[in-house]
């Protein structure tokens, strides 16, 4: 039997094939499957995302007011204008002003009620011009009651059983939620954990059916180690004083009034077993001396505490270069203590090494800002003694974007990357941001991700990266024959290393990655690409991703890169014809 049941909707499969209305691939932009267990298949649905670019931007209705109107004002306004809808169907959830964006998050309402997956974003330049909007609002074609039936009490046991989680006592929300068929179901939110998963699971208020789960978890397939090298094969070094003085201003040991002397800190906390699992200094002033033994066992010797070292300073190490770049307090970060700077606080990533749930993989829980992100590092087989994620870099590296990338888009939520092509671009974002930072000069090399662990040169991806296409034949139109995530990201991660080729090779590269007031090629990119993530859409698709690069870089450089970076999305086909049917364009516009 196979049960549809609609909207961001979980799709229960007890045993056979899926039956499926469209193929498979034609719903990656609104869709995605995930294995609970042998016997339940849940399906994630998004409705699908209208996004425009306005290049240096449009005015809205309240442009022409006399008195100084606020970013929250200018983006409802904006939709009610744009959208046509009525001013009593907007719910302003959050927002926040970067470096050179300002970006308003909206919900539509609907009796009153927030809908869950049906979402808005606008973006405003510095001169209060709307550059960018996304929506996923719906006009449902049926409206449940308002009014629950079951009890709050009945979700949590039905979500507990389904999922075989437990309640984590995080608040409970009253929302609609939209099926596919166009009927608003009223929903609980609930959240429940387990070893490997944390779910979000909207549980219909009349019935009880699971209409939609969101997973928190994002999976990869993958010491102290210098952030710009990948693994033990490049040596360990003393990095002395490594914290950012601007994104870390009290070091990595102090969380508010607290100053530890452990792997633990405003950031993260890089602990085995259990939270109080850390490792101790060396000697005082916070030294964290430990020598790899690579003859013994991950567990054994001092290989634990090498272990939770490298896995906390890589961890720092991401937070200080995603925060210098935009991903700060305002902008949903993880940090415990956000120094009244904007966002919620009370969440540094908990950081578990050598976890026991599992093995020969990694992955990083993403909730709500204002909930801790949690990363598993797992030990790896196919060697003899075992090898330990938390000593590869480009691994940690990996883990922690998925952080990044699923707070900014749409918000802080951790909703916006669950269709199988928003949650495959996050595997590429993530495999790029590992690619950029071990490289070490403007000859690029071709990359490959967890040689170490996997103990074969190839790494775990299907080619190396690379910009010879002989090497790494991957295009937008491969998209038509897969349906997993990793393969998915490694178009995408394909795409946005021709970009940082392009830009590196135009404007240099400078090796001070941490000033991003720098003009090199490698900080254009990694400019583009953080300013890109809170203008894109909720569960974007390529094509809405691209657009956002393409305005990130009106928005800060004055789209003087446009036709660069065209040229470098037409060599893997997102040109300008690029669209729904995935077909290969290698167009680009006009005067390019």
């Amino acid at each position: 039997m196979v049960r549809y049941i609609t909207g961001a909707a979980l799709l229960l499969a007890v045993s056979g094939a899926l039956a499926s209305p469209w193929p498979a691939t034609t719903k990656h932009a609104t869709h995605r499957y995930r294995d609970v267990s042998h016997n339940l298949r849940v399906s994630a649905y998004q409705p699908e995302s209208r996004y425009e670019t306005f290049g240096d931007g449009v005015d809205h209705p309240l442009s022409k007011r006399d008195t100084p109107v606020s970013t929250e004002e200018a983006a409802l306004s904006f939709l009610e204008s744009h959208l046509g809808v009525n001013a009593s169907s907007l719910s302003y959830r959050t927002g926040y002003s970067g470096e050179v964006t300002k970006h308003a998050y909206i919900r539509q309402k609907i009796n009153g009620i927030d809908v869950t997956n049906a979402v808005a974003n606008v973006a405003l330049n510095k001169n209060d011009k709307v550059i960018a909007y996304g929506s996923s609002f719906v006009k449902p074609k049926s409206i449940a009651s308002s009014k629950p039936t079951i009890s709050k009490t009945d979700a949590i046991a039905k979500a507990e059983a389904t999922f075989s989680a437990k309640y984590n006592n995080w608040k409970i929300a009253t929302e609609y939620f939209v099926r596919d068929d166009g009927h608003l179901s009223l929903t609980y939110i609930v959240q429940v954990q387990n070893d490997d998963h944390w779910w979000e699971v909207s549980v219909d208020a009349a019935n009880g059916d699971i209409v939609n789960a969101v997973d928190f978890v994002a999976e990869a397939s993958y010491k102290v180690i210098a952030f710009d090298k990948q693994d033990p094969t490049e040596g360990f070094t003393v990095e002395t004083d490594p914290a950012d003085k601007i994104a870390s201003p009290g070091g990595w040991h102090v969380a508010g009034s607290n100053t530890y002397t452990t792997t633990r800190g405003n950031n993260v906390v890089a602990y085995k077993s259990s939270s109080i699992g850390t490792s101790s200094q060396t000697s005082s002033e916070n030294n964290y001396i430990y020598t790899h033994d690579p003859a013994l066992a991950p567990s054994a010797g001092p290989n634990v505490d090498v272990a939770r070292v490298n896995a906390f300073y890589t961890g720092n190490m991401v937070h200080d270069l995603a925060y210098r770049y935009g991903f700060t307090e305002a902008a949903y970060n993880f940090q415990a203590d956000n120094r009244g700077k904007g966002g919620l606080g009370n969440d540094a990533v908990n950081l578990s090494i050598q976890d026991s749930s599992g093995s020969n993989n990694a992955n990083f829980a993403t909730p709500a800002d204002g909930q801790a992100g949690t990363c598993r590092m797992y030990t790896w087989t196919y060697n003899t003694p075992n090898r330990d994620g938390a000593i590869e870099n480009d691994i940690v590296v990996h883990e922690f974007t998925h952080g990044i990338t699923n707070r900014m888009t749409g918000g802080g939520t951790g909703r916006c990357l669950q269709t199988t092509e928003a949650g495959g671009m996050g595997e590429g974002w993530s495999d790029t941001l590992a690619f950029w930072t071990e490289q070490k000069s403007a000859t690029i090399n071709d990359f490959t991700l967890g040689s170490y662990v996997y103990n074969n040169v190839k790494g775990i991806r299907t080619v190396p990266y690379s910009t010879n296409e002989t090497v790494d034949p991957l295009m937008y139109s491969k998209l038509k024959t897969l349906v997993e995530v990793h393969a998915v990201g490694e178009i995408w991660a394909t795409v946005l290393i021709e970009v940082y080729t392009a830009l590196v090779g135009k404007y240099g590269f400078s090796s001070n990655k941490f000033d991003p007031t720098g003009t090199a090629g490698n900080i254009v990119f990694l400019h583009l690409f953080i300013d890109a993530l809170p203008i894109q859409p909720c569960n974007p698709t390529l094509v809405a991703a691209r657009d956002a690069i393409i305005q990130a870089d009106v928005n800060r450089y004055g789209g003087v890169n446009k036709c660069l970076i065209w040229t470098a999305f037409a060599k893997r086909g997102l040109g300008t014809g690029a669209g729904p049917s995935r077909e290969d364009s290698t167009t680009v516009p006009t005067g390019c």
